[in-house]
């Protein structure tokens, strides 16, 4: 259980990548942290771990983002185990590339379930949940400026994240409820690493001028500024988190 008048947080995806390095900044940073998942156990025990081993409190609670009903759970769960979050970040996501003329059905589906009715899903509960004052941070992805080959439906998800993200902030106009999304560049996790050649990733490398790649902590960061005390009069914004590449 959280100690008294300990901030509550909820990560989506909260057990890989980006979304663990959040889930353990906001535990840092004095949240008690529900970890969200969709299939590894395995994963989600190890971050809840690592989080506990350094004296903070966290729980991983299973659900997939797509489904409606398991969302509604998810939220009557975390508020079970440690009551109703403050910060609530939407970090779950897919990322299958394609050329437009290649991507089938199937995969189309997939990527729109996910990354764009997921973030829908939250939002949605968020709405109705949260108390004043909350915060509510989307992933979008910088790739919504690029406009790279093969990104089409993965970058079209994110663009709608954003917009999805400046409307609800003036949907909750009277509540002080900020929501904000950050657009990391690439960044070294292993959903941006698998299947690019050495070649490729120094390329992305060197896109921004700083001339490396985003670690998942970079981007915890800038979640840590917009879910924290400075970051309250930042809201409807996309805060892009890439070294400067766009």
């Amino acid at each position: 259980m959280p100690r008294d008048n300990q901030k509550i947080a909820l990560v989506t995806g909260g057990t890989r990548g980006i979304g663990a390095a959040i889930s353990i900044r906001l535990a840092a940073d004095g949240f008690a942290v529900a970890v969200n998942y969709s299939g590894d156990d395995a994963a989600a025990d190890a971050i809840v771990q690592t989080i506990t081993k350094a004296g903070g409190t966290a729980v991983a609670v299973k659900a997939d983002v797509s489904n409606p009903a398991d969302v509604a759970e998810l939220f009557d769960k975390t508020e079970a185990a440690l009551g109703v979050p403050s910060v609530v970040v939407n970090s779950a996501g897919i990322m299958k590339l394609s050329p437009i003329a290649q991507c089938d059905d199937a995969t189309f589906d997939q990527i729109i379930a996910v990354n764009l009715k997921g973030t829908f899903n939250i939002l949605r509960e968020c709405a109705k949940r949260l108390g004043d004052g909350s915060r509510v941070i989307n992933l979008s992805s910088s790739v919504v400026g690029l406009n790279m080959p093969t990104y089409g439906v993965y970058a079209a998800t994110k663009a709608a994240v954003e917009t999805l993200t400046t409307i609800l902030s003036k949907e909750m106009r009277g509540r002080s409820i900020t929501v904000n999304a950050i657009a990391p560049g690439p960044t070294a996790t292993d959903l941006f690493l698998n299947g690019k050649t050495e070649e490729q990733i120094a390329g992305l490398a060197k896109m921004n001028p700083l001339e490396r790649l985003g670690q998942p902590e970079d981007i915890a960061n800038g979640v840590s500024f917009l879910a924290g005390p400075d970051g309250a009069w930042i809201n409807g914004q996309t805060l892009r988190a890439n070294g400067g590449m766009i």
